[in-house]
């Protein structure tokens, strides 16, 4: 059970011919997005190829220094990445309040599922804090990219109505109250799909990477149940803070919408 079976060179080609076939295909049903497939591919590759080399320094040299710095860089891409990912142009104020939002909520919850829940020893120890900080950051990056992407649709398509609310009485908070809602749910619904098919349809990448390591299935459930309670509450938190924040960034001192937002 403890075997595992090393990619050669010619297996690898062998994924990469079949991501050629799924370009050819895309190519041939003149979908347009075969650009994007490629660069995609080829980025993931460079990308793990060299965390892969780093990881190995880092795990045969464990310091608090090297932890720290690989979270913090972590933290930044996400935060850029969620920013460049918007489809509309973001205040300099939303801008703050999704970086608050990152480095608050996913670090108050890796500290939490770090010391509370698996409490590794030393606390900086990367075996176990750098994946399990990366799943909660990269969960979390996803849910506010959706929620950033909602919440600034819904209150530009839905300006009118907004208005119309607070002419009758409305604080921002009530007026914004249902695009809130919308982009909340836009970004936990993600997450809570991917628990309900969680061992039935599907087996997760960490639970199954532990069991083809020669970990057994049970302590990998254990693992894996963990780590999904951890993202759902990573992704919540952060999620929660974004929303119920960058809506305020739409309005002025004197709760009124800010047109040029």
């Amino acid at each position: 059970m403890n075997d595992i079976i090393d990619l050669s060179l010619m297996q690898m080609i062998a994924a990469y011919i079949f991501v050629i076939i799924l370009l050819v295909i895309v190519k041939f049903k003149k979908i347009s997005r075969e650009k994007e497939i490629f660069i995609s591919s080829l980025r993931m590759t460079i990308q793990l190829i060299v965390t892969g080399y780093i990881l190995v320094y880092v795990f045969n040299s464990p310091s608090p220094l090297y932890t720290i710095l690989i979270l913090i860089i972590m933290e930044i891409f996400a935060i850029y990445n969620i920013i460049k990912r918007t489809k509309t142009k973001l205040s300099s104020n939303l801008k703050k309040i999704i970086a608050f939002s990152m480095i608050f909520g996913t670090l108050s919850c890796i500290l939490y599922f770090l010391f509370v829940v698996v409490r590794i020893s030393p606390w900086y120890n990367p075996q176990y804090f750098i994946p399990i900080a990366g799943m909660l950051i990269g969960n979390s990056m996803t849910g506010i990219s959706l929620g950033v992407n909602r919440l600034v649709d819904g209150m530009q398509s839905h300006k009118h109505l907004i208005e119309g609310a607070l002419m009758l009485g409305a604080t921002p908070k009530i007026a914004a109250k249902q695009i809130v809602d919308n982009a909340f749910d836009s970004a936990i619904l993600p997450t809570i799909n991917s628990m309900v098919g969680m061992g039935i349809v599907f087996l997760p990448g960490m639970m199954t990477g532990q069991i083809l390591s020669g970990t057994s299935p049970v302590t990998a459930i254990n693992y894996q149940i963990a780590i999904m309670l951890g993202i759902l509450g990573s992704v919540s938190l952060t999620v929660i803070l974004f929303v119920h924040l960058g809506y305020k960034t739409f309005f002025n001192d004197k709760d009124q919408l800010i047109s040029n937002q």
